[in-house]
């Protein structure tokens, strides 16, 4: 009796130490992503405590989505909760908001996702570094023939915001002043731009290019 006594208070301690790693781990989750390689303390800590993560999360009408492969974390909607047509006062509020993008951040997310299989396909580093003039290219074919250089620069540059901003491509640091950015493709991008949607990207291809360049075209006249 004596000792359980003794006890209590580490007992105790220990408890509310988990709490405050659970508090610590579910904040950064509810804010965005958790990546292994930018948080190596707070990964550790989310692998050792996913199991009360998802029971937590789970009342809240949200799913914990963890690749350890990939080193990577988030939370989305459940299915039920994210499919259902319920509005007014029985709705269930959202704590993951929807994200409309416009055609051309579609675009260019499904560019970049499909430039990250072939990249993996062949082998090799395993982080896809792309400079912005990379990027570029890869969505020029979209663009009207004689399409001024620099708006498209511009406009490439506020599609990736977009997408920085959404978790997806993480700019870095310029080597030396008056270096234009790189950026890299963060692997998440494979949990929403699934392999079953690549498969179909070729065969959305054409579509995609006439209505780019039909509103490109729209865009120079105006």
């Amino acid at each position: 009796m004596m000792n359980e006594e003794t006890n209590m208070p580490l007992v105790e301690a220990s408890a509310a130490l988990r709490e405050v790693e659970l508090t610590a781990i579910l904040v950064p989750l509810l804010k965005g992503v958790i990546y292994r390689d930018l948080d190596a303390l707070l990964w550790s800590a989310l692998l050792k405590l996913q199991a009360r993560v998802r029971d937590y999360v789970t009342v809240l009408g949200l799913v914990l989505v963890l690749d350890e492969a990939e080193g990577y974390a988030f939370l989305r909607a459940r299915d039920d909760y994210a499919d259902s047509d319920v509005t007014g006062a029985d709705a269930t509020p959202r704590l993951v908001a929807r994200r409309p993008l416009t055609f051309a951040v579609s675009l260019l997310l499904a560019l970049l996702r499909k430039r990250l299989a072939e990249f993996d396909a062949s082998g090799g580093e395993t982080r896809l570094v792309l400079s912005r003039e990379q990027v570029v290219e890869l969505i020029r074919v979209f663009m009207p023939d004689g399409s001024n250089e620099t708006r498209i620069v511009d406009q490439v540059e506020t599609h990736l915001n977009k997408i920085i901003e959404l978790g997806f491509v993480r700019k870095l640091k310029p080597a030396s002043a008056g270096q234009t950015p790189s950026y890299e493709v963060q692997r998440i991008i494979k949990a929403f731009v699934d392999a079953q949607w690549l498969a179909d990207f070729d065969a959305r291809l054409t579509a995609y290019q006439a209505y780019a360049l039909r509103d490109g075209k729209a865009a120079t006249d105006e």
